[in-house]
């Protein structure tokens, strides 16, 4: 199983995901997810999010819950690549690569990670209003 987690400086790019794992035996889904940063932040208007991280824990805990993730769902592969500095409207803050033998587990792999990251990871966001 791959397990894999990295901070990006800025957005995250397709350079950023290079060779994050390759499609193996036994994968029978793989899920891409993006977390885009959108115009609206509530009722105001933004031009970007400045995110903030203390690099080594933000990395250390997104690695350990992407292994938390993988062993509850039985994933083969799972990868997530979050953006760190200003990352401006329509850019990719966050990608999630999730791979697993069906459907059902990868897409609830997603899901439950998501929700997570937002709870566990130090990583605040900060608005960008215009």
């Amino acid at each position: 199983m791959t397990v894999l987690a990295r901070i990006v400086g800025g957005a995250v790019t397709p350079a950023c995901e290079a060779g994050v794992f390759a499609r193996g035996e036994g994968i029978g889904a793989a899920v891409r997810f993006e977390g885009i940063v959108r115009r609206m932040e509530g009722e105001r208007e933004i031009v970007a999010l400045d995110y903030q991280t203390y690099d080594p824990m933000a990395e250390r805990r997104l690695k350990e819950l992407a292994g938390e993730i993988a062993a509850r769902h039985g994933l083969r592969g799972i990868a997530a690549i979050h953006g760190r500095g200003r990352v401006a409207v329509g850019e990719v803050s966050f990608v999630l690569w999730v791979a697993a033998a069906h459907r059902a587990e990868a897409l609830a792999a997603v899901e439950e990670f998501i929700d997570r990251l937002k709870r566990d990871v130090p990583i605040w966001k900060i608005p960008v209003w215009k």
